[in-house]
């Protein structure tokens, strides 16, 4: 069997070399629906599976997973998919978009740097509104799929105001130049040229870094807004806030140190790519897609396969060892 011809046949593949470029152009969208399907699936049977964990705790874990899963893909894809529309229109059309000086300035690597960035920054901008829905949706999710009737009764609670994402959706009827014309006055800018064209040599790294940033702040205000909640139980909330930590701590680590294995193998395979592919126009794309990927996948396969169990099992320890120490005092 002949490795390299085979690896050479993948490697020219035009479904790949596409399905590369999709993710490119659509990096948040593909996150998030990753994120939804193993929220929905993979996370809760994982945490399912924790040993010595009291029930309870185990469904508020799932009904988070699955009210994160859908409420990241709902805001992310009603901010991120205008964007990542609007980027692709300033790309086939660059001469009516951008100045003639920054067509002359930029690089396509640092051009992909700054466009890249804008589309991954949706994430980060929309991390605390996606925080507020998650907590107001899981005492929702917990009464439909946990419902109990040997619960405590409780005082009812105000009933939650209905979440319309209509107003988000309307970003996706950006007609004409508006929202390609704001995106272009950030490339257009110099200083972000200049910052694109010092860091253009990390761009491997920033889906990664983004990402990073995204959870650490989505875990902070989900931590905020769960200790403030009045519709989660009181002796669940510290668990909850634990097993997202936990979770979030790991994941960057452990994240982090794989991707720093794995990264020399994909940058050879980028280089690859690229030198199979010369006559390809959008194999820039298609390399950058590869960058996504990479990280998308190993940040993924710790959070929802691996890490679940773990974090579910220690953020109970945790909060009862806390809680044991408090009593003795």
């Amino acid at each position: 069997m002949n490795v390299g011809r085979i690896t050479n046949s993948i490697l020219t593949n035009k479904t790949l070399l596409k399905s590369l470029e999709k993710i490119s152009e659509h990096g948040t969208s593909f996150s998030a629906g990753a994120s939804l399907l193993l929220s929905l699936s993979l996370r809760p049977f994982a945490i399912n599976s924790a040993p010595n964990v009291e029930k309870e705790n185990k469904q508020y874990a799932i009904a988070n997973s699955i009210c994160s899963g859908l409420i990241k893909f709902g805001i992310i894809e009603s901010v991120a998919l205008p964007i990542e529309t609007a980027v692709k229109k300033i790309d086939s059309s660059k001469r009516t978009f951008l100045k003639p000086k920054t067509l002359e300035f930029l690089s396509p690597r640092a051009y992909k740097l700054i466009t890249q960035s804008i589309k991954l920054g949706s994430g980060f901008v929309t991390a605390i509104p996606k925080s507020v829905l998650t907590i107001a949706l899981i005492p929702i999710v917990m009464d439909k799929l946990f419902k109990n009737k040997k619960q405590e009764a409780k005082a009812p609670s105000k009933p939650i105001q209905h979440v319309s994402f209509e107003r988000f959706e309307k970003g996706l009827a950006f007609t004409g130049n508006f929202l390609p014309r704001q995106i272009s006055k950030v490339i257009n800018n110099k200083r972000i040229q200049k910052l694109a064209l010092k860091y253009e040599s990390k761009d491997n790294d920033i889906p990664k870094h983004i990402t990073a940033g995204t959870d650490i702040l989505l875990t902070s205000a989900f931590a905020y807004n769960t200790n403030k909640s009045n519709d989660i139980k009181e002796n669940r909330k510290k668990v909850l806030i634990y097993n997202n930590i936990i979770s979030t701590a790991f994941t960057l680590i452990g994240g982090y140190s794989l991707d720093r294995f794995i990264k020399p193998h994909s940058n050879r395979l980028s280089e690859k790519l690229k030198l199979l592919n010369p006559n390809n126009p959008q194999i820039l794309k298609s390399v950058e897609g590869l960058n996504i990927l990479r990280p998308a996948v190993i940040f993924a396969f710790i959070y929802y396969g691996i890490l679940p169990i773990f974090s579910t099992y220690m953020a109970e320890r945790i909060d009862k060892t806390i809680n044991k120490n408090s009593n003795q005092l």
